[in-house]
């Protein structure tokens, strides 16, 4: 193997290598701890934000924590549903999926996009495996049911084969941990029906980490956190904090469900979840390796 580190795949960025010099303590707190990722957005489809992510990921398996992917897709999938002249709507964000639909969600979400997250990590010097919701019967679905309220009337929407978690077996995950691999996990699963379902990644990735008591659930996004009613972060918050604020009206939006799944996340097991922005460099590291961190820590009462 060469000495040059710009041609080992092993080798660590300088911003890496300052964050690691300064965090020993931290590392500390976490080596042979669970630490779920929700990874998603826009930015998966730019190459260099990937493979940052994967170094980062390698990195944390390299100091003697366990990561534990869940990705999403939407974008991906909406661009090939396009490219195959496939109209899909929307519910309150939620993608109406049909039989056709559901089939290229499966396709990308378990193929294309999955396959390329492992052969960044395995770039970056590291093991992963890239597996489905379905494999080892790791998440078992339910189709999930959609309720609207408008002037006291009650509409429950089909949105087909859209599911939610229901139950989490977490020993394929235990499993490839325990032999020094990243589990790489795509979030369709098979509901009692034996259909394939499309799991929101967020709700996902929320489920994954209450079954496995990870230490951190760490849902990567595209903004700072929760914020306040004056648009300032709030760097931490209790499980009855969190409720109040979605009660009185501060917590708006698509960060409700972001904030609920946290909210399940550490009820379930988890130690604590943490809304970040995933755009900033090194967000994961400069998260669990520095002080303050760089979002907000949902913890239990």
């Amino acid at each position: 193997m060469t000495d040059n580190p710009s041609h080992n795949p092993q080798s660590i960025s300088a911003e890496q290598a300052h964050l690691l010099i300064e965090s020993l303590p931290y590392m500390r707190r976490y080596s042979g701890r669970k630490i779920v990722v929700k990874f998603g957005g826009h930015a998966m489809g730019e190459k260099a934000y990937v493979d940052a992510f994967a170094a980062d990921m390698v990195l944390l398996r390299q100091v003697g924590i366990q990561p534990v992917i869940v990705h999403g897709g939407g974008p991906q999938i909406g661009e090939m549903l396009e490219r195959l002249e496939i109209k899909s709507n929307f519910v309150n964000g939620l993608r109406v999926t049909d039989a056709g639909t559901v089939s290229v969600v499966e396709m990308v979400l378990a193929g294309a996009i999955n396959k390329s997250l492992v052969a960044a990590i395995s770039a970056a010097g590291g093991s992963a495996v890239g597996l489905s919701g379905k494999d080892g019967s790791l998440i078992e679905a339910a189709k999930l049911e959609h309720i609207e309220e408008s002037d006291s009337q009650i509409e429950k929407i089909d949105l087909g084969f859209v599911g939610r978690p229901a139950k989490v077996n977490p020993h394929v995950v235990n499993t490839l941990v325990a032999a020094d691999m990243i589990p790489v996990i795509a979030p369709v699963a098979a509901g009692p029906d034996k259909q394939t379902y499309n799991i929101n990644a967020d709700t996902a990735a929320g489920a994954v980490a209450g079954a496995l008591g990870a230490t951190r659930l760490l849902m990567l996004t595209d903004v700072a956190g929760v914020l306040n009613k004056e648009g300032a972060l709030i760097p931490d918050l209790t499980v009855s904090a969190a409720k109040a604020l979605i009660a009185d009206g501060t917590i708006t939006g698509g960060m409700i469900p972001k904030l609920e799944t946290c909210i399940d996340a550490v009820e379930a097991g988890a130690e604590a979840a943490v809304i970040m922005d995933g755009r900033a460099p090194h967000a994961v590291l400069v998260e669990l390796f520095t002080e303050g961190g760089i979002g907000t820590l949902i913890t239990a009462d």
